[in-house]
């Protein structure tokens, strides 16, 4: 077994399987071992007091390194192709970490308003208790929006590639041009997507993060969350502060930019941010991360394959009104699916059920292969009815910018026999309209 460097130039199905391994000497084991443990010893008083100065490194408390962590955060990183990753307990946890790690009281981001409504809610309440703001673009494709919005306090933009439920696919590109343009990191939620799809980071992203509960661990069985450090902004060039990156942590010792370079944002957030806020991750569910990846690229060929599928046939029947899956032709998003996503437009989308919310109930609750659940990127294909769920606490207003109809059904397309979702979505949509 091998470092993550020793990986480099590898293919992708190659890298999800070995990358970010390290050799066990002890007994040869072939998977990396699961380091359930909080703490670790210390050799002599020496090195005990290098470790907590920052002087050495090396293992210290799990809370912000741990050996099983360190696989699966090597092997994301070569992924998405990264300076360094650091898994966290959750998505929600890793979204936290890293805007709070930019941006403090006083300040704010910029942000795409059609996000994963947990996101939404997280800044909306608890950022904004923290005197975060955030500003919200309603038309990503619209830069003089962007520029309108962006402020001399805006620290950082954040925006998904594939945004759950309206499949409103974000032009990377474009958005790094407005981020270079203003001077600000561009961070983005790879989620729906992966890196098998689309790396942000060649795109011009400068941070990338995860709910890898999603897809890259894919069984459903286990929390984790993801930053991915592109190790590619300018943090002392940039006329905005980032104190905690540029300056010292302490009287007379080096700022992380100074000591840790191109991995300085990654090695913040570690000791500094993610530390503080406790957000620590499972090594168990750290462990069932590594197993997800290792299968990565195959399951979300038969994720996307499905998705297609099964967008093109409900475009066909008569219960469906309309489908917002960006492979479609038709779709406003289509351009950019062809473009930036090589057609693949992922496997999360919606659609709208004749009848409105009575439709929507009677299809929901005739379903049978299809699992009635919150949650996506699962193997099991998943269903759920976001007006009365994930967005129940927005205003009717608000629902109404965002497209959440009470006609709308959002389906996780998983990797089960597309021809028996098909059955299922067609004697549920029956249901629908009888």
């Amino acid at each position: 077994m091998s470092t993550n460097d020793d990986w480099d130039g590898f293919g992708f199905d190659t890298r999800q399987v070995h990358a970010g391994e390290t050799p066990e000497r002890e007994h040869g084991a072939r998977v990396a071992p699961i380091y359930l443990t909080a703490a670790y010893l210390f050799d002599d008083f020496a090195e005990a007091e290098a470790r907590f100065t920052g002087a050495a490194e090396g293992q210290l408390y799990s809370r912000n390194l741990n050996p099983t962590h360190q696989v699966a955060e090597r092997r994301l990183a070569s992924l998405e192709g990264g300076t360094g990753a650091i898994v966290v307990g959750s998505g929600q946890a890793a979204i936290t970490g890293l805007l709070l790690g930019l941006a403090g009281s006083g300040e704010r981001i910029v942000s795409t308003a059609s996000i994963y409504s947990g996101t939404r809610t997280l800044f909306d309440r608890t950022f904004a208790r923290l005197g975060v703001a955030v500003d919200y673009v309603r038309v990503p494709g619209d830069r003089a929006e962007w520029d309108r919005l962006i402020a001399p306090e805006t620290k950082a933009i954040f925006v998904e590639t594939i945004p759950n439920p309206k499949n409103d696919l974000v032009d990377i590109v474009a958005v790094a041009e407005v981020a270079r343009a203003h001077g600000i990191p561009l961070v983005v939620d790879n989620t729906v997507a992966t890196p098998y799809v689309i790396r942000p980071l060649e795109l011009g992203a400068d941070v990338v993060v995860h709910s890898s509960t999603k897809f890259l661990t894919g069984h459903g069985a286990a929390l984790s969350g993801a930053i991915v450090d592109g190790g590619s902004f300018d943090w002392a060039g940039s006329d905005r502060a980032y104190p905690g990156i540029t300056e010292a942590p302490a009287p007379g010792a080096a700022s992380f930019l100074e000591k840790y370079g191109e991995r300085a944002l990654e090695a913040f957030l570690r000791f500094g941010i993610v530390n503080d806020l406790g957000a620590a991750l499972s090594p168990v569910h750290s462990f069932l991360l590594q197993q997800g990846m290792e299968t990565l690229s195959l399951r979300m060929d038969r994720h996307l394959a499905n998705a297609e599928e099964v967008a093109r046939w409900l475009t066909r029947h008569p219960a469906v009104e309309s489908v917002d899956y960006a492979g479609l032709p038709d779709s406003p998003y289509h351009r950019i699916a062809q473009e930036r996503f090589g057609g693949r437009a992922g496997s999360v989308f919606a659609f709208t059920v004749r009848g409105g919310r009575g439709g929507a109930e009677r299809f929901f609750d005739a379903l049978r292969v299809i699992s009635r659940m919150t949650n996506i990127g699962d193997v099991r294909s998943m269903a759920l009815h976001p007006a009365t769920t994930t967005h129940v606490a927005f205003s009717a207003e608000e629902r109404a910018r965002l497209g959440i109809t009470d006609g709308l059904i959002r389906l996780s397309v998983g990797i089960e026999t597309a021809g028996d979702l098909i059955a299922d979505l067609d004697q549920a949509l029956r249901a629908a309209v009888a």
